[in-house]
């Protein structure tokens, strides 16, 4: 895990791979559409591709990292799970959106999108690599400041899961609060970021409940699902709350708003992680912090090298 993380340092994205207990490899890869070869794109996607393939039971998804288009893959991270013997298992493509016209400056989003779990490796405590992982890294390296989330879902078991791990959720069964900020997040994600989760510009948005009217037109079809095939969450409240707020015969979804913060990184680390895994972890996001904190310090110091716009001193370039 260390030698991974210190190999990542040089690179300006990640690519970090972390063992989960004694099945499980994860590896995280931060958009690989902008720095990885042509060979490791496609054999990526065929990853994914397999993964899709023990989970979908027909048809085929079009749509962000199954659409076969390499720009796809510039604006995520994927986190995709293996056996130790290199068989995919699961996978979460996590969307990076930046929301334009917030508070004078861009905002940026992390969309928990497309999760996928083999059947025979559900109920094995994954949820906590595949919804919270890579924000808590994202996180660690943003130098602790809060962190932006969304979610659309038609799932109550990922709704209630949403609604525990991250701060300031909205919406969620207990209420919560709803500011100004989830609204105008809201509608700049809806007006200009619809296809990162596949729902189609006819697809109806209520503002007051936050829930997507029709929302299975834009690519995402085969992922819609009944409620007797929704998998339900162990608190009955979200169970309730998606049966009232959702029609699934028409093929709603809800879209949540959250953040990763002190709170909530603490609650991920109490309530999500196995305690074997707690330490690990904590050192991936020290590690990946560290090229945040402070590699820039000794880029800075050395006067010999070019790094971005920092030119070499006349007569020392090496």
């Amino acid at each position: 895990m260390i030698r991974s993380i210190i190999k990542a340092l040089g690179r300006r994205h990640m690519d970090v791979t972390l063992r989960s207990g004694p099945v499980f490899v994860v590896r995280i890869i931060e958009r690989p559409g902008l720095w990885m070869d042509v060979a490791g794109i496609a054999a990526l996607c065929a990853d994914l591709r397999c993964v899709a393939a023990r989970t979908l039971d027909v048809g085929s998804l079009t749509y962000g990292v199954f659409s076969g288009d390499a720009s796809r893959l510039e604006e995520v991270i994927i986190t995709v799970v293996y056996r130790r013997d290199g068989t995919p298992v699961a996978f979460n493509a996590l969307a990076v959106m930046q929301l334009q016209g917030m508070m004078g400056q861009p905002t940026e989003v992390l969309h928990l999108g497309l999760v996928m779990v083999d059947p025979d490796e559900r109920s094995k405590n994954l949820s906590w690599v595949l919804y919270g992982l890579t924000c808590f890294l994202i996180f660690f390296r943003r130098q602790f400041r809060p962190v932006w989330v969304s979610n659309v879902t038609q799932v109550p078991a990922v709704v209630g899961m949403v609604s525990q791990m991250f701060s300031n959720v909205w919406p969620k069964p207990d209420g919560g609060r709803r500011t100004l900020t989830h609204v105008l997040l809201a509608r700049r994600i809806m007006a200009d970021h619809r296809d990162v989760f596949g729902v189609g510009y006819d697809a109806g948005f209520d503002e007051e409940r936050f829930v997507i009217t029709d929302a299975y037109t834009g690519g995402s079809d085969d992922l819609k699902k009944t409620w007797e095939a929704a998998p339900k969450h162990r608190d009955a409240r979200y169970n309730a709350y998606c049966a009232a707020a959702l029609d699934y015969g028409r093929g709603d979804d809800v879209m949540q708003l959250g953040q990763m913060d002190l709170a909530a990184m603490r609650g991920y680390l109490a309530r999500e992680v196995p305690k074997s895994a707690v330490l690990g972890l904590l050192v991936a996001g020290a590690m990946v912090a560290l090229r945040r904190f402070v590699l820039p310090g000794l880029y800075w110091a050395d006067s010999a090298n070019q790094w971005s716009i920092l030119r070499p001193c006349a007569g020392r370039q090496k």
